[in-house]
């Protein structure tokens, strides 16, 4: 019995502790990463510069003449079920009736949505978070910890390789730095 009672307080204990963190270039098969560390620097120009916020084609890859990896939507087969916290933004989807996000893709960079050019798929994860989040600024950074699923989801506004069912996610806070 004490040996139960032990082991339940180890378990306890270390479901409170966070997962390690995941670096999104974990995200990506080598031959992949090796190709975007090879690429040239590519330019940022974003719609904020002429006063528009807002492109419609959104995360979507426009532009045809860059390189592979940029369109890229291979995955590493051995993150599928696995638990993960990976840091990221906030690109808002759908909200409750309270208005919390529940369905949002994550992007490694802050302003992905309004970008040019957005990342990769195997660089984008959908969210599903039924508790929600409220979301008051896509710029604040966030931990989300979940399984990470390989998922082939693609809408409107983009290509993602990767799903994740949330189910802690928080703001990124001082004392994380």
């Amino acid at each position: 019995m004490r040996y139960l009672l032990l082991s339940l307080l180890l378990l306890s204990s270390l479901a409170c502790a966070e997962l390690p963190e995941t670096d999104w270039l974990e995200l990506m098969p080598d031959e992949d990463r090796q190709a975007l560390e090879a690429m040239p620097e590519i330019s940022h120009d974003s719609p904020e510069q002429d006063g528009t916020f807002y492109d419609p084609s959104g995360l979507k890859q426009q532009d045809k003449n860059l390189p592979a990896v940029m369109y890229s939507a291979k995955t590493v087969a051995a993150l599928d079920g696995k638990a993960i916290r990976l840091g990221g933004y906030p690109v808002p989807l759908e909200t409750d009736s309270q208005g919390r996000s529940i369905l949002f893709f994550l992007v490694p960079y802050p302003g992905a949505c309004i970008h040019v050019p957005p990342p990769p798929p195997n660089q984008l994860v959908l969210v599903r978070y039924p508790a929600g989040i409220e979301l008051e600024d896509i710029y604040a950074p966030l931990w989300v910890s979940g399984t990470l699923q390989v998922e082939q989801v693609s809408n409107e506004l983009a290509d993602a390789a990767y799903a994740l069912e949330a189910g802690a996610v928080r703001l990124v806070t001082e004392e994380d730095l």
